[in-house]
């Protein structure tokens, strides 16, 4: 499992063990990891050419350490200082081993001898990289075959200013021209704690975080900047408390599944009751059963309209299926026997049968998954959701946007101050579905969950009822509702990646992988 924890607690944390250990321990044990990581990227450290991002806090000394550390064997490595001063230590540390520093911004001409009374402008020939950044640090950053980004550290708030924001922009330039650009923490202009990013912000092909990571590497926007994340070990772990994030890994989730012993049978497994599709959704149907199908309950109790009912029964003869009148729609949920949990709303429609048959759902005793559709109604009817078995929604951007009366636009550039502030606000566990899968429950006190796999590729039709069936499968099983979510998503996932391998698919094609997905699980655990 992948632990992130907040600025504050990484705050505490670093205080409590330097009391303990030498002064500039941890920095030195972060330098080392740091340049150790950047050695490993740029193969022959010996003639290759670095940049370091500087600015005045702790990141900037970090970064300007382990560049010493490649200076020492025999990188070309040049600093560059976006404040008014550097980290003492870490500079003189850069030159005595060879390596240069240049300031962000072009360096006045001299004004001696006019007698034209003209202010100096401030400009040369050497301030050519524009934004304030003279060309020799433009030149240096262009020819760089690794830079590291040491701007700002994660007390950082708010997108990047100038000097900085320009050499983001020449770094971004770089990376695309093929050098490799390395975050110190974590990448300049991403919030540490959300992962929100306002405005500006350096774009890193690897960072590498210290400690622990943090919540904004995780979380999009921020995780999107980060690239790929390396922990270094500098001693942080005994002196931290809670995290603030929690990211299932295989192993993990292979351990939540429930297995079958030899006593079980198909009640013991766990039977899910499904309301899902309409006439003129059976697509719905066919899918968020086969989610289900595949994420192991042992029944499920399909309640439909009459067609959907037929086109399921072509498709899942496993099923037990009930048809609903559509002037007592909500009849239909009690005739369909006892299960263990509900999973409603796949392609119900939002009329007044799917009212009525989603009231039936929520005023039954056990946990119930709301999707698609029946969060639509929910948004009009939150009366609903008051009731003392748990529930857990999954809605995109857009679906909780109608839930809160907020903008989708702020919803996917603050994903999780929204999860949290949903889940508080409703009672429910919402799982966000996007870009990154964030997963919270009413309890602030708990972490909140995000999914570590996905493809773009699941950026399909169809492909959130399979994710509805799955996980409303695993909530019969006996799963809570965040473990639930947490697993779903993460087989949902996996699975759409070994259904993708970079290519298009379709949902049925996520479905069928849903079996090989648990059994990397299996291995894993």
């Amino acid at each position: 499992m992948r632990q992130a924890h907040s600025v504050a607690d990484v705050r505490a944390a670093e205080q409590a063990l330097m009391a303990k250990v030498p002064d500039g321990a941890l920095m030195q044990r972060a330098a080392a990891g740091l340049a150790s990581v950047c050695a490993g990227l740029l193969g022959h450290v010996y003639g290759s050419r670095v940049v370091v991002l500087t600015g005045t806090g702790d990141n900037g000394g970090d970064a300007l350490y382990a560049g010493a550390r490649l200076a020492a064997r025999g990188a070309s490595v040049v600093a560059i200082a976006a404040g008014s001063r550097l980290h003492e230590g870490g500079e003189a540390a850069l030159r005595a081993c060879g390596g240069t520093v240049v300031p962000a911004a072009p360096t006045p001409p001299a004004t001696a001898g006019r007698d034209t009374g003209e202010r100096d402008t401030g400009r040369n020939d050497s301030a050519a990289a524009g934004g304030g950044v003279g060309s020799d640090a433009g030149r240096a950053i262009a020819a760089a075959d690794l830079v590291i980004d040491g701007l700002l550290g994660i007390g950082g708030h708010g997108g990047l200013r100038e000097p900085a924001a320009t050499l983001a922009a020449l770094t971004e330039q770089a990376r695309q021209d093929g050098a490799v650009v390395v975050a110190v923490d974590l990448p300049s202009g991403i919030d540490a704690d959300t992962g929100e990013v306002s405005g500006t912000a350096v774009q890193s092909d690897v960072t590498v975080s210290f400690g622990t990571i943090k919540p904004g590497l995780l979380i999009d926007p921020g995780a999107s900047q980060a690239g790929l994340t390396e922990l270094v070990d500098i001693g942080l772990g005994p002196y931290l408390g809670m995290p603030a994030v929690r990211s299932l890994q295989a192993d993990d989730v292979g351990t939540l599944l429930p297995q079958p012993v030899a006593e079980s049978d198909k009640y013991r497994r766990g039977v899910l009751g499904l309301v899902a599709g309409s006439d003129q959704y059976t697509g719905a149907a066919v899918l968020s059963c086969g989610g289900a199908v595949r994420g192991g309950a042992g029944m499920v109790r399909f309640v439909s309209a009459e067609i959907a009912v037929g086109v399921v029964r072509q498709h899942w003869a496993e099923a037990v299926l009930t048809t609903y009148d559509p002037q007592h729609a909500g009849d239909a949920v009690k005739a369909a026997g006892r299960v263990q949990a509900w999973t409603a709303g796949p392609g119900i429609g939002t009329g007044p049968e799917a009212e009525d048959v989603l009231s039936a759902v929520l005023a039954s005793d056990v946990p119930v998954l709301v999707d698609a559709d029946g969060l639509t109604v929910l948004a009009r009817h939150r009366e609903l959701l008051r009731r003392d078995a748990p529930v857990l929604i999954t809605p995109h951007a857009g679906e909780l946007a109608r839930l809160l009366d907020a903008d989708r636009a702020d919803i996917e550039a603050r994903r999780l101050y929204y999860v949290r502030s949903a889940a508080a606000k409703l009672g429910v566990t919402v799982l966000l579905k996007g870009s990154t899968t964030v997963i919270a429950t009413p309890d602030a006190g708990q972490p909140v969950l995000v999914n570590s796999t996905g493809t773009s590729w699941l950026a399909t039709a169809g492909s959130g009822d399979v994710l509805s069936g799955l996980a409303g499968a695993l909530l019969a099983q006996g799963l809570d509702t965040a473990q639930a979510a947490a697993a779903a998503a993460y087989l949902h996932g996996l699975a759409g990646r070994l259904a993708a391998r970079d290519a298009p698919i379709a949902a049925s094609d996520v479905l069928e992988a849903i079996p090989a997905a648990i059994r990397v699980t299996a291995d894993d655990s």
